[in-house]
């Protein structure tokens, strides 16, 4: 394992350990396993390490194509997934859209102090004013009963077929730049144009999430497919690491989501 673990951080060695048992478990019980939601970052482990197994096959879907948060369903050779094997639920959120406004945030929070762990539930979407989510099938009755209020506006979730799916408005851009290191206030000072001190800062006061998770380390090094949330400010993804120029900066493609 020592040698899987020097290619990750440090950090993400119990749940490289986790993907291994889900390995072996499918190779020995030779049936599918599922996964809850996993952040591009952790999807990206899951395929580094089955990719290497020819006997365990690995696929991905959150909901719909462009998803962000994605279930893994690792499987046999013989297995041949399909969409319900997924076992994911779309709900619509109904509320007064002329008396009350919604938002990602608060919708989060509330799903996560209704008990219901991140893992459980995937991407939230809206395209201005309706607002749907998909949340894993096990725990759907659960959320339908908890799941009256956010914050002051009494709701009411509705299931949806994935024909009624709305494509979410959230415009990411695709640039190219190149940075003196990969530290996450960095990225962010390079990104939005900010000095590296306001970048600083954001982190250390807790404006700052690395895949959903809250996180103050300005010193904080990213890897591919690492997504910040910067409040006020927007997303940025680690798309691609192109190598070194000749300044010796790093050459970089971000995916970016401007406020």
């Amino acid at each position: 394992m020592e040698q899987v673990y020097q290619h990750f951080r440090k950090e993400e060695q119990p749940f490289i350990d986790m993907v291994e048992s889900w390995v072996i478990r499918v190779q020995e019980q030779y049936s599918p396993y599922l996964s809850d939601f996993l952040d591009p970052r952790q999807q990206y482990i899951v395929e580094m390490l089955v990719g290497k197994k020819g006997e365990v096959q690995v696929d991905f879907f959150g909901g719909y194509e462009a998803a962000e948060r994605k279930r893994a369903f690792l499987y046999p050779e013989y297995f041949q997934p399909k969409q319900e094997d997924y076992e994911i639920k779309l709900y619509e959120i109904q509320y007064p859209t002329k008396f009350a406004e919604l938002s990602h945030g608060k919708i989060l929070g509330t799903l996560i102090g209704s008990g219901m762990k991140r893992e459980m539930f995937g991407d939230i979407m809206t395209n201005g004013e309706q607002w749907q989510f998909f949340v894993a099938h096990h725990v759907h009755n659960y959320i339908e009963s908890q799941l009256t209020k956010i914050g002051k506006v009494t709701v009411r979730l509705e299931e949806k077929s994935y024909t009624d799916l709305i494509m979410p408005t959230d415009d990411w851009t695709i640039e190219s730049g190149t940075v003196s290191s990969l530290r996450a206030d960095t990225v962010i000072s390079s990104v939005y144009n900010i000095s590296r001190q306001r970048a600083k800062e954001l982190i250390t006061s807790g404006k700052v999430k690395l895949n959903w998770a809250p996180f103050e380390r300005a010193d904080f090094e990213l890897g591919l497919l690492d997504i910040l949330s910067i409040r006020g400010y927007g997303r940025i993804q680690l798309r691609a690491i192109e190598g070194k120029s000749k300044k010796d900066k790093w050459r970089i493609e971000f995916g970016v989501l401007r406020k």
